[in-house]
C-alpha cells in the first residue's frame, strides 16, 4: 500500500503528475478539483454551493472538501491512493490522518512554481466541456480547437482568468504555506521544482520518491 499527497498552487502541474504516478503504481487518483467540478455539475444544493466558490476563485470550505475526499478514500480499498490537491491546510491534514484509519501517508510531494509562470500557464489552459481533458492553447490563439479525445468544445475555465488566478494564488499561499512546514517537520515532504517539461518534472518526482522508473 502506498499513499501519496500532491500539493501545489493552481497550475503547478500537480494534477498531471499525480495522475501519472497513480497510473504507474496502479492506485486510485483522487483529485479534489475533479470532485468539485463533478459536484458543481449536479445542480443540487451542495453542487450550487461548490460552483459559487469556484466561480469567485475562493477555496471550497473544509467541511465540504473533507466530506468529498472521505467518500473517495472509502473506495480506494487496500491499494492506497494518490491525493491531488488535498490536504491544503493543517485542518485537512489532521482530517486525512483520521480518514486513513491506521494507514500511513508515505510522502507529500510539493510542486513549487513561481507566480509569474502559474499565471502564464493558466491563461493558456483550455478544458473540454464534455470529458474534462486539459490542453494548452497556442500563443495568440483566439479560438481553441476541438478536443482530440471526444471532439468536445474547449473552453477556458471560469476560474482561469488573470485576476481570479492572482486571487487563487494569494489564498493558496496563505492557507497552504503552513502545511509545507507541517509535513517537513514530520520528514514526509519532498519539494520538487515544477518548472520545465512534464518529463523533467516527472524525473524529479520519481527521484524524490526513491524510484528509478520513468512515468509513462
Amino acid at each position: 500500500m502506498y499513499n501519496i499527497a500532491f500539493v501545489g498552487a493552481p497550475g503547478s502541474g500537480k494534477g498531471t503528475q499525480a495522475a501519472a504516478i497513480a497510473r504507474k503504481l496502479n492506485i486510485l487518483h483522487i483529485a479534489t478539483g475533479d470532485l468539485f467540478r463533478q459536484a458543481a455539475g449536479r445542480g443540487d444544493e451542495l453542487g450550487n454551493k461548490v460552483r459559487s466558490y469556484l466561480e469567485k476563485g475562493e477555496l471550497v470550505p473544509d467541511d465540504i472538501t473533507i466530506g468529498l475526499v472521505k467518500g473517495q478514500l472509502a473506495a480506494s480499498g487496500s491499494k492506497g491512493a494518490v491525493l491531488d490537491g488535498f490536504p491544503r491546510n493543517i485542518r485537512q491534514a489532521e482530517a486525512l490522518d483520521e480518514a486513513l484509519d491506521g494507514q500511513v501517508l508515505d510522502r507529500v510531494v510539493y510542486i513549487r512554481v513561481s507566480e509569474v509562470e502559474l499565471t502564464r500557464r493558466l491563461s493558456r489552459r483550455r478544458v473540454c466541456r464534455e470529458c474534462q481533458a486539459t490542453y494548452m492553447a497556442g500563443e495568440g490563439e483566439t479560438a481553441a480547437p476541438l478536443c482530440r479525445r471526444c471532439g468536445g468544445r474547449l473552453e477556458r475555465r471560469a476560474d482561469d482568468g488573470p485576476e481570479t488566478v492572482r486571487k487563487r494564488y494569494a489564498v493558496y499561499m496563505a492557507e497552504t504555506t503552513p502545511l509545507i512546514g507541517y509535513y517537513a517537520a514530520r520528514g514526509k515532504l519532498a519539494e520538487v521544482d515544477g518548472q520545465g517539461s512534464i518529463d523533467e518534472v516527472n524525473g524529479r518526482i520519481m527521484a524524490a520518491l526513491g524510484r528509478q522508473e520513468t512515468l509513462t
